[in-house]
């Protein structure tokens, strides 16, 4: 069925690493939910595969000491949603992640393998923008840390070298303490579809919890790299969650921070109407989960 070289079970993190140094173009597999579908197309026959789906150490959810949550790149999307720290201080990467697939594929694949896939449509990404998360890669010349905002290069493209593991996701504590968020996937069908367009939004409200003190807004599918519409952000800072106009100029404004294409799932000028509309309706949703009243 699957027209492999090689497949190598690696111990741990220094094993795939040294595996993938011996073995020219040999690739990392762990859930194998998109290797193995490139690889029973064509598009990768033949190649080596190096599998880190039992090391431990890239599995699971913890809080360090300084407060930051690290996520194992090898964690299942499933595990991610029932994970009680991610329940309680990140909800809103749980119910993206949970959005993924179906049931067997949520079961099978892992964080680590959506965003190094370089998907612009990985349910995931956008969140994971939004939350300001830092890949961690290790490789032969050893650890190093990337903003997910400087980690995509393009389409299907990121900046992890072939002979790197990711071996996690780093969320700094003031980048989830005060927030709430909500993510939107639009797709055609209700389960088991690749978003048409994903729309995360993050705020942090005032005490009184009538105002909106800061603000995230990121998209998956709304240009060839998942993105941030920074402008559209700090035009909305600092406005009353029932001021209307602010909310409508913060959804035009990220009109003018995106470039989605048309493809056979939407064209672009329907893209460009989600993009409008789902930051109205995902802004509304988080300020609700933080507990305002928004009348977007």
């Amino acid at each position: 069925m699957f027209d492999i070289k090689s497949f190598y079970e690696a111990k741990d993190v220094k094993d795939a690493i040294d595996a993938l140094v011996k073995e020219p173009a040999a690739q990392i597999i762990s859930g194998g939910t998109d290797v193995l579908i490139r690889v029973r197309e064509g598009k990768d026959a033949g190649t080596a595969l190096v599998s880190v789906h039992k090391i431990p150490e890239l599995k699971g959810v913890k809080l360090l000491e300084n407060g930051d949550l690290w996520v194992g790149a090898g964690t299942s999307f499933s595990h991610i949603t029932g994970d009680p720290l991610i329940q309680k201080l990140v909800p809103m990467l749980g119910e993206a992640v949970d959005l993924v697939g179906g049931p067997q594929i949520r079961n099978t694949g892992t964080i680590g393998g959506n965003i190094c896939n370089g998907a612009t449509s990985a349910d995931s990404a956008s969140t994971m923008w939004t939350l300001d998360a830092v890949v961690v890669l290790e490789g032969p010349e050893g650890q190093r840390k990337v903003p997910v905002r400087e980690f995509y290069t393009g389409p299907g493209r990121t900046v992890r070298e072939r002979t790197e593991v990711c071996t996690g996701f780093l969320i700094a504590k003031e980048n989830y303490e005060g927030w709430a968020g909500h993510y939107i996937k639009y797709g055609k069908r209700k389960a088991m579809e690749i978003a048409t367009l994903g729309c995360a939004v993050r705020v942090k409200l005032s005490e009184d919890k009538k105002r909106i003190e800061d603000v995230r807004l990121g998209y998956g599918v709304a240009g060839p790299t998942p993105l941030r519409c920074v402008k559209a952000e700090e035009s909305l800072k600092g406005h009353e969650v029932s001021d209307r106009e602010a909310v409508e100029n913060f959804a035009k404004t990220a009109l003018t921070e995106v470039n989605p294409r048309s493809s056979w799932r939407a064209s672009r000028e329907f893209r460009l109407q989600l993009i409008e509309e789902l930051s109205k309706r995902a802004l509304a949703e988080a300020v609700k989960k933080a507990g305002g009243a928004a009348n977007a």
